[in-house]
């Protein structure tokens, strides 16, 4: 908590992309009671809920509906938990896989482990990832939340691995690490006490850059028609507008109104990473 006021105090960045996130997470969290005061008891991806296809911006439908006659914001609402959850959960899960295998190899540094350890790390990041991401939501339609983030964080996680171990390669070598050393305790012990607090800056940058990497994949996936059948995200809803021609039929904010959140989402979570490299990095806060 200390940490987090002094982030807060100290950089605009971080509490600028912090309220960002935060008001996003908001309306995910609370979008079923957001649905039901805007639009009352209705499914808002049920077709025809919204009274007409394409109608207008206006005080019953705040940005219109689709070519479905679904309205527009209750759209936007129940997207927007799907992509959160899905750049939150893979960011996670490869973030913590990430930071096993760097925390063994690099505390093991030299040994066979480690030897092994970041040989696989090293294969999984020459595996072209966009085309295996591809063909796997091709043939697995049936894919759902939880399976689409493990699929999206089995090709992020060498990244923060290669991180995690140089850092922790760096801190084995410190003064307070060798007495604990000498003092028998074990390598788990030491790791957890000793190297895993001062990797805790490390640790929530790479969750952010994972996260962003996940929400990125998510959407190209859907905007691509690539998705797995039943997940609607903010992508699915772009690539319906892409599809409909709504630009070209003057209905521009059915394409401009999905892209915006996304948008608010990448630029909150790239905020908070900035924040926290510059405060955890004091060579950058002169150049912030």
């Amino acid at each position: 908590m200390k940490a987090f006021i002094g982030i807060w105090k100290m950089s605009m960045k971080f509490r600028i992309g912090f309220t960002m996130l935060a008001i996003l997470i908001l309306l995910g969290v609370f979008h079923r009671l957001l649905i039901r005061w805007l639009l009352g008891d209705i499914d808002p991806l049920e077709i025809g809920t919204g009274g007409g296809i394409f109608l207008d911006p206006s005080r019953d439908h705040l940005l219109g509906t689709d070519r479905y006659g679904r309205d527009m914001v209750g759209l936007l609402l129940s997207g927007l938990p799907i992509t959160l959850e899905v750049a939150a959960l893979a960011g996670v899960i490869s973030t913590a896989l990430g930071a096993i295998i760097g925390f063994v190899a690099g505390y093991n540094g030299g040994r066979l482990g480690d030897t092994i350890l970041f040989t696989i790390t090293d294969m999984f990041l020459v595996i072209p990832t966009l085309p295996l991401i591809l063909i796997l939501a091709a043939y697995a339609k049936g894919l759902g939340v939880i399976e689409l983030s493990l699929v999206l964080s089995v090709f992020s996680w060498p990244f923060a691995a290669r991180v995690i171990r140089s850092q922790v390669l760096s801190l084995r070598e410190r003064p307070y690490v060798e007495l604990s050393r000498m003092t028998n305790l074990s390598a788990w012990e030491i790791i957890w006490q000793d190297i895993f607090p001062n990797m805790l800056p490390y640790l929530g940058i790479g969750l952010a850059q994972a996260s962003i990497g996940a929400a990125f994949a998510l959407v190209g996936l859907t905007v691509l028609g690539l998705a797995p059948s039943g997940i609607l995200d903010l992508g699915t809803l772009i690539n319906n507008a892409n599809q409909w021609g709504v630009l070209s039929l003057g209905k521009w904010w059915l394409f401009v109104a999905p892209m915006g959140i996304l948008t608010l989402l990448f630029m909150g979570v790239a905020l908070i990473n900035q924040g926290l490299e510059d405060f955890y990095n004091p060579r950058l806060r002169g150049m912030s």
